[in-house]
């Protein structure tokens, strides 16, 4: 059967467009019927087709359509090698993808800038970085790659640098953009832009405001994304000052913020206890025309509960349910965490209810302050109920779950219950942290069996488990209380040898047994020294 050239054009063309909107079962079979009846398909068809297919993930249709390239007569050229690397990108075959352009290059293949950059990001997008900086080197020195020559443009230049920075390799991202400006190729906003982000998740803020004002000062206009950066890193070193004086700039030079800065900032005060400010900052953003999502309601309840204005959080969240923004299991888990620390047990009930009204569907953090709420504030009964619920029903519970149900179970004096359930751990497939041994030595110490805790202490190091200040202040209290000195000295040799520094527990626990009688004096010339903190005088 022959069909015009023009309409399966236009068949090929409709295959693309429904691509686009991910309706590839639409593509396939259009495809089918086209082999089916034998379509005599032209090769700009077979390359919309091949490409449509790649984009999909359907990398193994796309070999297909190369076969019928080859079947029909026709030579594939550059542009159906590239869109078969990118759809094997896609796929996430990174070895074939780089195999594929080595053997397109054996068979003759001249790669243009568009299979270079294929190439390149797709290395890049998918975690290989280090690998694309291997071919950018060879690229950069002016070799002749696989038999091909080609230069870096700011293009790859900025997908090196991103992809490095995303990696973590932002000190090797920092080289390639002093070699980047020594060729005298000029970097753009994007490559400032990753380099500030990169920076800033690496915690290297000086360097990251460095090159934001470098970028300033070449008269590069900062966008929104970089603002944001920039921002993030003055409210993590609590400079929140500087950050709302950034946003004052950033507003001046006509970028205009969007939430993720309103929310940046608004973090930021929260964490330094301005929560007064970050209500300011909320309220402008709609007299600004922003839209306040549920994660600006998030953080600014965060800030009121942090600070102890449960009320203040309270009333925000019933401004959410009025505004129709629907709360997260972030929102219900920030509130019964302080509903619960506040001793408002009824209310905690009231809300977790009202939670799964709201179609929230509670998490592993939600149960483990739901435990921890009701053994802290002596609904012990009530937290082993909800606890035998979960475990029958299989819910996934983390260490932390059950670290706060046996120091109910301890301090609620049902010891042997919480050793049980101490055992039971790793027929569970959970480790003891720190937290769980320091519980278990606290509960043995406080009924008087040091040699048990004791046990558990030396047992725990075994383990691979080792002790912090608060594990050895609990079993040196224990000792203390039994007037035991030269354990207690014992201890704190052994946290000298592991370069364990003193708290003020610690201090107090010893001055308290030096008091008791003056015959513990002969111990003090035990006591060894301890290495200076680092801003102690």
């Amino acid at each position: 059967m022959i069909v015009p050239k023009t309409s399966v054009r236009l068949s090929a063309a409709k295959s693309s467009a429904v691509a686009k909107t991910k309706h590839y079962n639409d593509v396939i079979s259009l495809y089918n019927k086209m082999v089916a009846v034998n379509y005599s398909t032209d090769f700009i068809t077979l390359n919309i087709l091949m490409n449509s297919f790649c984009s999909m993930k359907q990398v193994g249709l796309g070999f297909s359509v190369l076969g019928g390239i080859f079947k029909r007569g026709y030579s594939p050229n550059v542009v159906t090698f590239t869109s078969l690397i990118k759809g094997l990108f896609v796929e996430n075959k990174i070895n074939e993808a780089v195999g594929l352009f080595k053997k397109i290059v054996e068979l003759g293949y001249k790669p243009h800038v568009k299979t270079w950059g294929t190439l390149i990001n797709g290395l890049c997008r998918s975690g290989n970085a280090e690998r694309a900086l291997v071919l950018h080197q060879e690229m950069s020195k002016g070799n002749v790659l696989f038999g091909v020559p080609f230069r870096p443009n700011v293009v790859t230049y900025s997908m090196i640098i991103d992809g490095l920075c995303k990696e973590g390799l932002v000190d090797k991202a920092v080289k390639v953009f002093s070699e980047m400006k020594e060729k005298r190729i000029s970097p753009d906003v994007v490559v400032y832009g990753s380099l500030v982000h990169g920076l800033s998740d690496a915690c290297k803020w000086e360097e990251a405001k460095a090159f934001f004002n470098e970028m300033v000062d070449q008269g590069i206009r900062p966008n929104v994304v970089t603002f944001n950066a920039l921002m993030n890193v003055l409210c993590k070193e609590g400079r929140t000052e500087e950050a709302s004086a950034l946003l004052d700039l950033m507003i001046q030079r006509g970028e205009k913020p969007d939430s993720f800065t309103y929310n940046t900032l608004m973090d930021g005060f929260c964490l330094e206890g301005k929560v007064d400010n970050a209500r300011q900052l909320f309220v402008s953003m709609a007299a600004k025309g922003e839209e306040r999502n549920v994660i600006s309601y998030n953080i600014l309840i965060n800030g009121y509960c942090k600070c102890g204005r449960i009320d203040d959080g309270w009333r925000l969240y019933k401004e959410m349910l009025q505004k129709d923004s629907k709360p997260t299991v972030v929102t219900f888990n920030t509130l019964l965490t302080a509903l619960f620390q506040g001793g408002k047990v009824g209310d905690g009930r009231e809300l977790f209810d009202e939670m799964q009204r709201c179609g929230v569907t509670p998490n592993s953090s939600t149960f483990t302050i739901l435990l921890d709420g009701f053994c802290k504030n002596n609904c012990l009964p009530e937290a082993m109920e909800l606890f035998q619920l979960l475990e029958r029903t299989r819910h996934e519970l983390t260490i932390d779950a059950f670290n706060c149900v046996i120091d109910g179970l301890c301090k609620g004096g049902k010891l042997e219950d919480a050793t049980k359930l101490f055992e039971s751990l790793s027929q569970k497939g959970l480790v003891p942290t720190v937290v769980t041994y320091s519980i278990m030595i606290h509960g043995f110490c406080k009924i008087g069996q040091l040699e048990k805790a004791n046990n558990l202490f030396l047992e725990m190091e075994k383990k691979g488990c080792f002790p912090n200040v608060v594990t050895f202040n609990t079993l040196m209290r224990g000792f203390c209380d039994n007037n035991d000195a030269p354990q207690v000295v014992n201890l704190l040799q052994k946290m000298a040898e592991k370069h364990i520094s003193p708290d003020l527990s610690t201090i107090s626990l010893v001055v308290e047994l030096l008091s008791k009688d003056d015959k513990y004096h002969e111990y003090l010339n035990l006591i060894p020294t301890f290495p200076t903190r680092s801003g102690e005088k």
